[in-house]
């Protein structure tokens, strides 16, 4: 794991305190900037990761949406991480169109796995994130269940999701311009069950003015599927 620790704080909630740790975890090309949220007297299921939107149109961890989705997994009771791609914040290396992306998205898994030994991972992505990272989830065995949010279908081949039996859930804005509605609606009827669909409606790709209905939508399917787990 050798993840550097640079801070640990906490706040309290109804589950107890949940601490947020600030770490740098290995990386294929260096370390990666992430946040860790958990509760430790919580009882654990699973965990999540949280992948972010594009590194080159200001995509990084802290966006809004990303937030909201480590919120949600986290009110669903999971410890959650959520990590800067190579090239975005304190993360080293450059942009790699998506290859290099992928390997960030496993060096992450990795440090799960290692930190919270043998609990199944849920893997949410937003935009960019749901395509570098529900890839890389898709066909990891450590993975239990799969989250898109604002998928891109117009910009990106999604079709590597088609014959996963993976319990899946996608979030998508009925404005979205990256992910048209009647295309999400044609690429989600090729999916194989078990899936579900959100549309959040009247709203564009970043969910704007409707996130808190984006992050009731994951807990309670990330609730749904810690029960199972």
């Amino acid at each position: 794991m050798n993840a550097i620790l640079h801070y640990l704080g906490g706040v309290a909630t109804a589950g107890g305190i949940t601490k947020i740790e600030r770490l740098l975890i290995p990386g294929a090309v260096g370390p990666l900037e992430a946040l860790l949220e958990w509760a430790p007297e919580a009882p654990r299921q699973m965990t999540a990761l949280v992948c972010h939107p594009h590194p080159q149109f200001g995509g990084t961890m802290h966006n809004k949406v990303v937030f909201r989705a480590a919120k949600g997994a986290l009110e669903a009771g999971l410890p959650t991480l959520r990590f800067n791609l190579r090239g975005v914040g304190k993360s080293r290396g450059k942009y790699d169109e998506g290859r290099g992306e992928r390997e960030d998205v496993r060096a992450a898994l990795d440090y799960l796995r290692a930190r919270f030994t043998d609990l199944p991972i849920a893997l949410l992505g937003f935009s960019f994130g749901a395509w570098v990272g529900l890839a890389a989830g898709a066909v990891d065995p450590r993975v239990a269940a799969l989250v898109g949010l604002g998928v891109p279908v117009n910009h990106s081949d999604m079709s590597f999701l088609r014959d996963v039996r993976k319990p899946k859930l996608i979030v998508q804005a009925t404005r979205d311009e990256f992910g048209p509605a009647d295309q999400i609606q044609a690429f989600f009827d090729s999916l194989l069950e078990s899936k579900q669909i959100h549309w959040v409606q009247r709203v564009d790709h970043f969910f704007t003015g409707k996130l808190d209905e984006v992050q009731a939508a994951i807990r309670e399917f990330l609730r749904g599927i810690a029960i199972g787990a």
